[in-house]
């Protein structure tokens, strides 16, 4: 087994967590209690079919589907728990059910649910925390997330699930919070249990937070750049107006507290930086950075 561990690799080259959420706004999560492998939807005891035919949602509704599970391994209760979630930005939303049978859950309806419908299943007003404990797809997927899965387990049991693969393996011990889409990086089980708490209070831990999935990365580097800069902590401090980009320069417009702030981001991929940004990767990438440019206060 090798010793190398990418989590290690990026705190030690003191990568920044900022804009490097996955881009998605559309979620399912199905139950499944059973080893999970590499790639989880084509590895795990998932009835004959059902897998490539999550794949084929997943790619006709650019969604992600991920499996999960509580911390116990144990079933959540009679039938397989089932979750939609869409990372809105202004109007995030959840719905829950239960099925009989997995092979359901390609009865619900993904293209509504993004139009603003629903996908048949029921509005659940609640959060979700999940954590990535997908160890055969990254060894600190495991080493860093199972803690941070048994301590949320223990202080919040009804919100916490363990997930399958999100991305960024790099910056494990991982979290994303639905319906929000909020995604966090580097956390220990105490850094977690104060993000859960932040969150239920409706603030952001700006330290760990590496995006918000319904925006693209370079805005999430520009948002999160922002909060920074202002101090602006509360979830519902800052919305996104409008955002352009001209090569590797991202401008995004934001509304904070009634003034209108303009936000200048380069991202760049230089190919000096590059190095093994998975446990698992065959081949070096260079390490995507976000340079805050500039921020303006229109008068």
């Amino acid at each position: 087994m090798s010793s190398f561990r990418c989590a290690a690799a990026s705190l030690l080259r003191d990568e920044p967590v900022a804009g490097t959420a996955t881009h998605v706004r559309t979620w399912l999560l199905l139950e499944h209690t059973g080893p999970w492998g590499s790639d989880a939807l084509l590895d795990a005891r998932l009835p004959e079919g059902l897998g490539p035919a999550l794949k084929g949602l997943a790619r006709e509704h650019r969604a992600k589907v991920l499996l999960v599970r509580r911390f116990s391994s144990k079933p959540d209760g009679g039938g397989v728990r089932v979750f939609a979630a869409h990372a809105d930005p202004v109007r995030p939303r959840l719905e829950s059910g239960v099925l009989a049978d997995e092979r359901e859950v390609l009865d619900l309806d993904l293209g509504a649910f993004r139009r603003g419908g629903s996908t048949g299943l029921a509005a659940y007003d609640g959060a979700l925390f999940c954590v990535c404990t997908n160890g055969r797809h990254d060894a600190c997927c495991a080493e860093r997330g199972r803690p941070i899965a048994r301590a949320l387990d223990r202080a919040h049991p009804e919100e916490t699930w363990e997930v399958s693969h999100i991305g960024g393996d790099r910056f494990a011990g991982n979290l994303v919070v639905l319906p929000q889409g909020l995604y966090y990086g580097r956390l220990e089980p105490a850094s977690a249990l104060a993000v859960a708490g932040s969150h239920l209070a409706g603030e952001l831990d700006l330290d760990h937070l590496r995006g918000r999935s319904s925006q693209p990365m370079p805005v999430q580097a520009a948002e999160i750049l922002l909060r920074r800069e202002l101090g602006a902590t509360r979830e519902a401090d800052v919305a996104l107006a409008s955002r352009t980009c001209e090569g590797d320069v991202t401008a995004a417009t934001f509304e904070v507290a009634g003034a209108t702030y303009d936000v200048r981001v380069r991202t760049t991929s230089d190919p000096a930086t590059a190095t093994r940004l998975t446990c698992q990767a065959a081949r070096d990438n260079p390490v995507p950075a976000h340079e805050l440019l500039s921020v303006t206060r229109r008068s």
